[in-house]
């Protein structure tokens, strides 16, 4: 694991200064976001990926670990956000009119390629070893993306 320390430590504070833009957009348009089906999910996805971003990368700072344990911490983060990702989206296709189904579903798929690469480097970090830190990174990327977009909803599209 020599050489992915910076690595972590730029998600870490990528991850927490997104969790913060969450919040925000959040506390300034509550009233609105409750208002609307579907978007108190929408901020929960967002903070669940930012969570498995910050959560993973702070388990694979602490020094001396196993590949072992390595792999388990990361298959652990990665079904735990994709379990919750998918009940939220369960509950939020519920209360979803059928004209705005359709836009949810690429949300649904950005999220899924969003945690899906976190399980999968679980799996390759323990039959492989380090070679699965590299789903990482395209797992982590597109966590942030999703939540970026997230965010640009909960903060711009949101009052127009």
């Amino acid at each position: 694991m020599n050489g992915w320390e910076n690595f972590f430590i730029a998600e870490v504070g990528a991850s927490a200064a997104l969790t913060g833009l969450i919040f925000v957009g959040v506390s300034i348009n509550l009233a609105k976001i409750i208002a609307y089906p579907g978007l108190p999910g929408r901020a929960s996805e967002a903070l669940v990926v930012l969570l498995a971003v910050l959560i993973t990368s702070s388990l694979l700072l602490v020094p001396s670990q196993s590949l072992t344990l390595v792999g388990i911490e990361v298959l652990a983060v990665g079904l735990v956000a994709w379990g919750a990702t998918i009940a939220l989206q369960q509950h939020s296709w519920r209360q979803f009119e059928a004209q705005y189904r359709r836009p949810f579903i690429m949300q649904v798929a950005l999220n899924q390629i969003a945690t899906v690469p976190l399980i999968i480097s679980g799996i390759v970090i323990l039959t492989k070893g380090a070679s699965g830190l590299y789903w990482l990174v395209f797992g982590f990327i597109f966590c942030f993306l999703a939540a970026l977009l997230d965010a640009w909803v909960l903060l711009v599209e949101i009052n127009r």
